[in-house]
């Protein structure tokens, strides 16, 4: 029985029903491993014994008549920015090369608890703090469509892994399109969750004894089915089991009964950041393959919100949380940057010192900001179920790990832009805390995955991931790379 690009939900029945060793399923993981890792670089750390072990005891269950759960023997990689209890966690972090942790993260605990066999980690970029995933310890994680390009971040070891078949499910996370732009950039599918759905306690970092959630940042799934995303995220979902949490309420069902119902909002392009034409294209075409199920598709309406003033906004509260856990010293040069600017410079770079120096009145009068703009979604999403937009405005691009993020360029449409526009399509709906599903639609001229976002109201995750499954029904489900489906 196949069980490479299988379902890891599909996977665990068949362990289940016998049909399938946890044993037999772990060893075709760790031989994928060997085979194909060695180009890509995604799987960073093994844990092989004790997931041999942990495998022949889901095979003794299965003999006793036990139910491990929904993910019974199934063995998965973990993003290395997760804590897991034995096995080591560096989250891109040279402080962090013999770090092993004493528990699992919570969110990896649940996966553990529903029967998962972790068996190694990905690959992530320092702190999970750049779109492109290399550091210090682990070195450089390869896009497995073109090694000469970048695979993403911060879970760009995840989705390169799933990619390439060696792992049928991973845990990501994004502060700043960490899920949904390796997702692109791969060809697979991921889901960023609406924010605080899913627990980040025991996320590096900001630590793995750090009980508060950090702002903006939220997890989730990736995948090569939207039934793994659906599935995984019904796991996943809930607040820590402590008093410093509070509870959400349950999701509600997708916010239309069939495609005939379904209200779609387009927005492909937009001068506040241009967008490949690839991959306006393909975000047009998919557009086009719910219109003809029969969804009322509208490719002008916006959100009553300036994008670019969004993206000012995000920047300053992302930078905020991030420099949260830099050192003294360089939030002070970020004070005396600020304190000798032009009060009226807006560049990208003015904008990241400004958020690192952050008073708590500061952030107080961004976050106002903020939440004006979550009440102008939450109006335009009365009037549609999901906008599709893309995840980032290029593909897969160039390796490129200039220490300064400003000296760094992308080429879009044969025109240089900053490197940091990387984070405006993902920072639109994530500063509103929306939930956003990521999905493959297909792949440029010269072969490169295009991908899109499918965002929705606040908590309707149900309703992003239920488009997300109309298209990868009716328009693109998982192509694996070139070489890799054997």
């Amino acid at each position: 029985m196949s069980i490479l690009y299988r379902s890891a939900f599909g996977l665990a029945q068949d362990i289940k029903a016998g049909k399938l060793s946890a044993v037999t399923v772990l060893e075709f993981y760790l031989d994928r491993v060997e085979q194909f890792n060695s180009a890509i670089n995604a799987v960073v750390a093994l844990d092989t014994d004790r997931a041999l072990a942990r495998a022949v005891a889901a095979d003794k269950a299965v003999a006793e008549n036990e139910d491990w759960g929904p993910l019974h023997g199934v063995p998965m990689t973990i993003k290395d920015a997760w804590c897991t209890e034995g096995l080591v966690t560096v989250g891109g972090i040279p402080e962090h090369k013999d770090f092993i942790p004493e528990k699992n993260a919570i969110a990896v605990q649940r996966l553990v608890d529903a029967g998962a066999i972790i068996f190694g980690k990905t690959n992530v970029p320092f702190m999970s703090a750049d779109l492109q995933s290399f550091n210090e310890i682990y070195d450089v994680t390869n896009n497995p469509w073109n090694v000469e390009r970048t695979c993403g971040g911060s879970s760009g070891g995840a989705a390169a892994a799933l990619a390439s078949g060696l792992t049928p499910l991973e845990l990501g996370s994004d502060i700043g399109g960490s899920i949904r732009t390796p997702s692109h950039f791969n060809g697979v599918f991921g889901h960023k969750s609406s924010y605080e759905l899913i627990t980040k306690r025991g996320h590096l970092p900001p630590g793995d004894h750090v009980l508060s959630e950090p702002d903006l940042s939220c997890a989730g799934p990736l995948a090569t089915c939207v039934d793994d995303l659906e599935q995984a995220l019904a796991l996943l979902a809930g607040p820590a089991p402590d008093i410093t949490a509070h509870p959400l309420p349950a999701l509600p069902t997708p916010s239309f009964r069939d495609a005939s119902h379904l209200r779609v909002a387009v927005w492909a392009d937009d001068d506040f950041c241009p967008v490949d034409t690839a991959i306006a294209e393909h975000i047009e075409s998919a557009a086009k393959t719910l219109e003809n199920l029969g969804a009322h598709v509208n490719r002008s309406a916006r959100p009553s919100i300036d994008p670019q003033a969004n993206h000012e906004n995000y920047l300053q509260l992302l930078m905020s949380t991030i420099g949260g856990n830099t050192p003294d010293e360089v939030q002070q040069m970020a004070r005396e940057i600020v304190a000798a600017a032009d009060p009226d410079d807006r560049s990208e770079a003015l904008l990241q010192m400004r958020g690192i120096a952050m008073d708590h009145k500061g952030w107080m009068v961004q976050n106002e900001i903020r939440q004006h703009t979550r009440v102008a979604w939450e109006a335009f999403f009365r009037d549609y179920d999901v906008l599709l937009c893309p995840c980032t405005h290029v593909p897969a691009f160039e390796h490129d790990h200039h220490p300064d993020m400003q000296a760094r360029v992308i080429s879009v449409n044969g025109v240089e832009r900053p490197y940091t526009d990387v984070l405006k399509w993902a920072g639109l709906t994530l500063n509103a805390y929306l939930p956003a599903t990521a999905v493959p639609l297909g792949t440029t001229a010269d072969g490169l995955p295009v991908g899109m976002q499918i965002s929705s109201r606040y908590l309707g995750d149900r309703t992003t991931l239920a488009v997300a499954r109309l298209l990868e029904t009716h328009h693109r489900a998982f192509v694996p790379p070139p070489g890799y489906n054997d």
